[in-house]
Order: C-alpha cells, then sequence, then structure tokens
C-alpha cells in the first residue's frame, strides 16, 4: 500500500523532470518530508488549459488532494479512504474505472514510507499479551537517487451545496495505484531487516520508469487492454530501503531528518 511519502523537490525541479509547459508559481507546495491522506500534493498530468484556444492536451503540474472522491459521489467524505486504487481491480472498480480511461496522473515523490512489526511485538501477540505491536518504518525509494513516479488517478467532484463561483466549489482529488510488492533482492538492502520489498509489505507504489511517461500521461489513451499493459511493474532491483525514526509515525512530525537512515532498527522493533 501507500499511506503516507515523501516529496521534497520544487516545481521548477519537477517541471524539468516532466517536461511540464504549465504551472502556477502561486500553487507552490513547501517540502513535505510526511505527506498523509487528504493532504495536497504535486500532480503530473495532461489536460487542455481551460479557456485557452488550443484544445490539445498540456503537460500541467498542478494541486490535487491526495484521497480521491468520485464525480458521483454525493459527499466528500470517503476520500481519505481511497487513498490507493489496485492495479489488478482498478479498471472495473466503480470509483476508478472512469479516471483510469480518462484522467491519469504521476505522483512525484522522493520515496515512500512503510512500516514492519518488529520480531518482538509479533511474539507478544503470539503469547496473546494485550500490546499494541509497535512497527519499524522504512523509507524506500529508487537506488540511484531518481524521482519515485507513482502512477495515479485523479478526478473532480462538484459541491452541490455552493455556488459555481465559489473557489471551493470544485474539489480535484488523487489516489495513487498500488501492486504487489516486489520479491526480488532489493538493489540496496539494510545489514539487519528485509532484504525484499514483500518482507516489508506485499503492496507497493506502482512506481512508472520514464519511458512509460508519455504513454500513461496520453489522454487519448482510452482503451482499457491497452491501459492495464502499462501496470506492468517495473523492472527489478531499482529499489533500496533502509530504516527510519518512528517520528515519522507522528503525522505531526515534518522535516528532513524523517529521512535519516538509520544504522538499525530502532529498540524494540528489530525486524
Amino acid at each position: 500500500m501507500c499511506g503516507r511519502y515523501a516529496a521534497s523537490r520544487g516545481p521548477e525541479d519537477l517541471a524539468g523532470i516532466f517536461e511540464v509547459e504549465k504551472w502556477e508559481p502561486e500553487e507552490s507546495l513547501e517540502p513535505d518530508f510526511n505527506v498523509a491522506p487528504t493532504k495536497e500534493v504535486y500532480a503530473v498530468l495532461d489536460r487542455p488549459v481551460k479557456g485557452a484556444a488550443e484544445t490539445r492536451p498540456v503537460r500541467q503540474l498542478r494541486r490535487l488532494k491526495w484521497g480521491l472522491v468520485p464525480s458521483w459521489a454525493k459527499t466528500p467524505e470517503g476520500g481519505a479512504r481511497m487513498i490507493n486504487a489496485r492495479a489488478e481491480t482498478v479498471h472495473e472498480k466503480p470509483s476508478y474505472r472512469r479516471a483510469f480511461a480518462a484522467r491519469r496522473c504521476i505522483l512525484p515523490a522522493d520515496g515512500y514510507y512503510e512500516w514492519v512489526t518488529g520480531v518482538q511485538e509479533r511474539d507478544l501477540e503470539v503469547e496473546g499479551k494485550k500490546k499494541r505491536p509497535r512497527k519499524q518504518p522504512y523509507f524506500v525509494l529508487p537506488a540511484d537517487g531518481s524521482v519515485f513516479a507513482m502512477a495515479g488517478l485523479y478526478e473532480f467532484w462538484r459541491d452541490r451545496t455552493l455556488p459555481d463561483d465559489h473557489p471551493q466549489a470544485w474539489w480535484a482529488t488523487c489516489s495513487v495505484i498500488t501492486t504487489e510488492a516486489e520479491t526480488s533482492p532489493l538493489a540496496v538492502a539494510p545489514a539487519d531487516g528485509p532484504h525484499a520489498l514483500s518482507d516489508i509489505h506485499p503492496r507497493m507504489p506502482l512506481m512508472l520508469t520514464p519511458d512509460r511517461w508519455d504513454a500513461w500521461l496520453d489522454p487519448a489513451r482510452t482503451d482499457v487492454d491497452d491501459l492495464r499493459s502499462l501496470l506492468a511493474p517495473p523492472p527489478e532491483g531499482l529499489m533500496r530501503a533502509y530504516p527510519v525514526s518512528t517520528a515519522v509515525s507522528n503525522v505531526r512530525n515534518n522535516g528532513a531528518e524523517l529521512l535519516k537512515e538509520l544504522e538499525g532498527p530502532e529498540e524494540g522493533t528489530l525486524f
């Protein structure tokens, strides 16, 4: 799954990486090292510019709220639960299938956080002791330091309780597509810890390599079978993972120190 990630790159950097043609400086976001559901995030998408003479799709950097609200939803309350869409079923689920066919995006990240339950805590659970499991967080990122381009979907929802000219009349929301976690060895693995992403969690965000960016963002591609071919996992051996402080587990904590690599899991959270 993907329930938290880091996104520190600025709009100028992202515009260069993804060949963005349009972004608004006033919509810039501060670097976020603990992106959580319902926060605003950067998304790269191809879409005609509203009010422009040309109708061709334009590569844009937009701000979206993480947690997809389907266009047909009566209220936006369910968005916080719809942060992930499974690659295996995204084409058929009512909440995602329309966006999958027409509104795909890339959500840029430095990497994502995932938690595992420590061996000692698992033993306590097996023994029937009522102690809440303490989980060790890991940061997962491309081994070469490149951008982690997560496959995403976006959607627009109209709040009918507000007038057309109200700034919050329209919600623009998104979801991260996930796939089965890699079972192959990590490119760089911690000495005392997981050796594959599947050792951390059975799911992972679907990372798109640069050769798939244009095809994924192209709104003219609407054939479901064609699009599903783009959901294939990336090549193996591109990722690394390392333990980070449990401070990231609290959404109120936010800073570059959350990405600091620990020498090993924190005490009480041995893998």
